[in-house]
Parts: structure tokens; sequence; C-alpha cells
């Protein structure tokens, strides 16, 4: 578990030098200096180029980002005049950080410190918090998936304009997110913590009315709080909002889940815990 307490070290022990975003709005800071554009055209760049360090963004999806399918016949210069304003951004009043912006093959690459990236500790903690469940460490899967959902200031790039190729990227993070979420809800239903979930799972279906697997999580904690009757109205009411609006029945799996509710099945019992 090396790397998880290394990764435990930057996030509660270590002053950041340079600190980088994109789980809320952009963030580009150097010992509390924002090193972020405020052009929109630069900052939607520089936002694009983050959403892929370290990976090397060519020059052509750059364009296609910032003007679509219909660039200006100057795109190319002009890109190449952002790309200077990021780097004359990154010369930052405490250090030059412009070597992070590198020009290679026809595209950039920006290279980040990745303990500083939120992106990075967000993908390492979830992966620790995957590998505790996995073996059946509950409260440690718990405690990685919380501070992997830490990361998080908000929606991803919330405060820049996304292109037709961040799209996509952007609304596989938003999904991302909430799987971590289900998942540090699955932890704290192994370690008995239903009564303090279900207020959280109420609110959960509330914005997600058409969610199977928070409906389904929601029942469990209601039937392990003494609620059966609760978690059956939570089943029924998720049915007629699918038929409603999708003309679909439950899948399968919850089904027989609202079967168990129904029959006191033992299988829904709450785990006995041991510390």
């Amino acid at each position: 578990m090396e790397c998880q307490f290394e990764v435990l070290w930057h996030l509660r022990g270590r002053k950041l030098f340079m600190d980088s975003g994109i789980l809320g709005p952009l963030l580009l800071c150097d010992t509390e200096e924002n090193l972020v554009p405020s052009a929109p055209k630069p900052r939607q760049l520089l936002a694009f180029l983050m959403l892929h360090t370290p990976q090397m963004v060519r020059a052509s999806d750059c364009i296609t980002e910032l003007w679509g399918t219909t660039p200006p016949k100057s795109a190319m210069s002009t890109l190449q005049t952002y790309v200077l304003h990021i780097r004359q951004a990154l010369r930052g009043p405490h250090s030059d950080r412009s070597q992070l912006l590198l020009t290679r093959n026809q595209g950039y690459q920006l290279s980040l410190e990745t303990a500083d990236f939120d992106r990075f500790r967000f993908t390492e903690l979830t992966r620790q918090g995957r590998l505790a469940a996995a073996s059946g460490d509950h409260r440690t899967a718990s405690e990685m998936f919380r501070l992997a959902l830490a990361q998080w200031r908000g929606p991803a790039l919330s405060d820049v304009s996304a292109g037709p190729l961040s799209s996509p990227h952007l609304a596989e993070l938003a999904e991302t997110r909430q799987v971590v979420l289900e998942q540090r809800i699955e932890a704290d239903l192994a370690l008995g913590r239903h009564r303090e979930l279900v207020d959280e799972l109420k609110d959960l279906v509330a914005r997600h009315p058409t969610h199977e697997n928070v409906h389904a999580q929601l029942m469990v904690a209601l039937y392990r709080s003494g609620e059966p009757k609760r978690a059956s109205d939570v089943f029924h009411s998720l049915r007629r909002t699918l038929g409603d609006s999708l003309g679909i029945e439950p899948v399968p799996r919850l089904r027989r889940l609202h079967q168990a509710v129904l029959v006191g099945s033992a299988a829904l019992d709450a785990p006995v815990t041991r510390r």
C-alpha cells in the first residue's frame, strides 16, 4: 500500500508548490498565484490540454476544440498565439514553469506534477478504494472513496466553454464520479451505516429519478433501518417513473430485491462488522 500512503502524504501534509485541477473550475496556481489566462480562448485551450495531460494533443484537435467544424483561415497562427499566451501565464511571479508546455510533432503536451493534479489524485485514490473493496476491507475502501470524491470542487471545468472534443470526456468524468459515489455508499452499507445513508440516498433518488442502482441502495438502507414498507414504496415509485418516462420495467435485479424485501429475506440483513 505504499502508493496509498504517498498520495495521502501529498493530500494531508505537503504544501503544494503548484496546484492544478479540472475537477471543478479550471485551476492552475503557483504558490497561490492564479496562472489561468483570463481570455476565453487561451483559457479553453489550457483546459483542453489539461484534460489530456500528460498526453500529446495534435494541433488539429486543438483547432477543432476551439472552433468546431468551421475554423477561421488563420486558425493555426491564432492557435500558436494562444499557446504563447499560456506559456507567458506559466512564467509566474515565483517561478518559470513554461517548460511544462512542450511543442512536439505538430502538437502540444502539458506535463503536470501528478500529485499536484486533482484528476490524478482522484484516479489514484479511486484505485486504492477499489483494491480495498475487492479485498473486503470496506473501512479503507470507504475512506479512499471519500478522499477521491473530496478532490471535486464542482462539475468538471464548470467555468470553461466545452468544445466538441472535450464534451465526451467531461461526460465520462461525471459518470465516473457518480460510480465512485455509489461505490463509497456500497462500502458504507457493508459497514452497517445504513441509517446514516438514508437522507443522502433520498436526495440522490430525487436528483436521479430513473437511476436504478441508487434506488436499490436506498431500498437496502431503509429495509435495514426497520422500514420495509418505505423500501417497497421506493420500488413502486421507480417502477411508475420508468413506465411513464421510458416505457420499461425495472431490471430483474431490482425486482428480485423487491421480492426479498417483501418476504423479509435474511440476505438483506445488515452485516456483522468487527473493528
